[in-house]
C-alpha cells in the first residue's frame, strides 16, 4: 500500500509518503514540510494564535493534496506537543476538521515516546538486546527504555528545544547575538530540576544500547563529526560527550543569525540548537552515557510501523 503520514509538530507540518506492506521495509516516495513554528505561536493565554491557526489549515490542505496526488491509500495525520500544549486545541482540531477533512489525533507525551521506541528497536533489531532511546523534539523529551517493542518505561518531558529556546534563553531566529551567559546557566539549572526523578527511573528499568533519534540529535552529531546525510541512511552515526561538550562550547558564542550558516544546521531550527545541546548534555550525563548511537528512524516511522502492523499480512 501507499501510506501518508501527516506529522504537525512544534516547529513544522512534514507529510512523509511510503510504499509499504505487512512485514516490509516502508520506502519513501514522497517527503514535503512546511515550517509553521506553531510553538511559537502560542499567545499569552496558552492558544494557538489566529494567524497560526490559519497557517496550521492551511498547511494541512496542502498536505492532503499532495497526499491525493500520489494517490495514497490511507492518511494518518497526527499532531504533538504544541496542539496538545494548546488551551483551544479542541477549536483548532474541529477547524482543520471542518475545512480540511482530515481528522488530528493528538498523541500524548507518552506515546510519542513508545511509537519512537518501536522505530528504533525495528532500525536495530532484536540483537540491540536493551535499549534507551532518547528524542529531543520541538516542545519536548522522550525517553523510553525496555527490552521488547513496547518499552517498560516512556517518559516525556517539557524540555523541547523550542519551548526552552522560547522560554527560558528568548531568542529568536534574526538574533545577532548569543544568549547570555547567565541564561545558558539559568536554562542547565532549569533541565537539571527536571531530570532528577526521571533519572532514577530509567537507571532502575535500565539499558545495554543507548540511541538518539530526531533532528536536533542528528545536528549535534554533524557538528560533531559524524558523516553527513549524503552518506546514505544506513551510515552509522554516533553523538560522544566530549564531542557534544566541544559542539556546545562554540555554538554557545554563536548569534543564531551565523548559526544557520553551519553545515548541516537548517534555518528554521537554528535559533533552538544551543537549548537542545543544553538538554543532550544534561541527559547524557545524568544518565552517564559516553556516546549515543544516532537511529534516521523516529516518531513518523514508528507511526507506520504500527499501521503497518495492523494490516493483515497477505
Amino acid at each position: 500500500m501507499r501510506l501518508g503520514v501527516l506529522d504537525v509538530g512544534s516547529n513544522t507540518v512534514h507529510l512523509l509518503v511510503v510504499d509499504a506492506h505487512h512485514g516490509a521495509h516502508p520506502w519513501p516516495a514522497h517527503s514535503e514540510k512546511v515550517v509553521l513554528r506553531l510553538a511559537e505561536q502560542i499567545g499569552p493565554d496558552g492558544a494557538l494564535t489566529a494567524a497560526g491557526a490559519d497557517g496550521l489549515v492551511k498547511a494541512v490542505s496542502m498536505a492532503k493534496a499532495a497526499a491525493t496526488g500520489l494517490e495514497a491509500d490511507d492518511l494518518i495525520a497526527f499532531a504533538t506537543s504544541a496542539v496538545r500544549d494548546a488551551t483551544n486545541a479542541a477549536e483548532v482540531l474541529a477547524r482543520v476538521r471542518d475545512e480540511t477533512g482530515v481528522r488530528l489525533a493528538v498523541l500524548s507525551g507518552a506515546d510519542e515516546a513508545r511509537l519512537t521506541f518501536l522505530a528504533v528497536r525495528r532500525w536495530f533489531g532484536w540483537s540491540a538486546g536493551r535499549l534507551l532511546v532518547l528524542d529531543i523534539g520541538g516542545g519536548s523529551l522522550e525517553i523510553a527504555a525496555g527490552i521488547d517493542e513496547d518499552p517498560d518505561a516512556a517518559i516525556s518531558l517539557p524540555l523541547g528545544a523550542g519551548r526552552l529556546t522560547r522560554e527560558r534563553l528568548r531568542v529568536d531566529p534574526g538574533s545577532a547575538a548569543p544568549p547570555s551567559a547567565e541564561a545558558v546557566d539559568k536554562l542547565r539549572d532549569y533541565v537539571e530540576g527536571r531530570l532528577d526523578k526521571v533519572v532514577d527511573q530509567m537507571t532502575e528499568v535500565g539499558w545495554g544500547r543507548a540511541v538518539a533519534t530526531s533532528k536536533t540529535f542528528r545536528t549535534l552529531a554533524r557538528l560533531a563529526g559524524a558523516a553527513p546525510s549524503g552518506a546514505g541512511l544506513w551510515a552509522r552515526r554516533s553523538l560522544t560527550r566530549p564531542g557534544l561538550r566541544q559542539v556546545i562550547g562554540f555554538i554557545r558564542h554563536i548569534p543564531p543569525a551565523q548559526l544557520m550558516e553551519l553545515e548541516g544546521v537548517s534555518s528554521g531550527r537554528a535559533h533552538q540548537l544551543l537549548a537542545g545541546a543544553v538538554v543532550a548534555e544534561a541527559v547524557m550525563r545524568r544518565l552517564d552515557l559516553d556516546s549515543l548511537d544516532i537511529c534516521p528512524w523516529a516518531l513518523r516511522e514508528g507511526v507506520i510501523l504500527r499501521r503497518l502492523d495492523q494490516l493483515e499480512p497477505v
